[in-house]
């Protein structure tokens, strides 16, 4: 079985039997999210914390 059908059935079997289809879709939604973000750190695109204040304060004064 694939790595994303494992996932999704993962998900399926948290979620209560009366989940609507928009619960399924913002759980898979969350879950692409974290997989992407985990994946952006691994390959080392990422800002720091101070770097993000920087560029907020800049933004913000414009």
């Amino acid at each position: 079985m694939s790595a994303v059908k494992v996932i999704v059935e993962e998900i399926l079997e948290q979620l209560p039997e009366e989940a609507t289809l928009e619960e399924v879709q913002y759980r898979l939604y969350v879950r692409q999210k974290i997989e992407q973000g985990l994946a952006d750190v691994e390959a080392g695109r990422v800002i720091s914390h101070d770097e993000v204040k920087r560029r907020a304060q800049k933004w913000l004064s414009e």
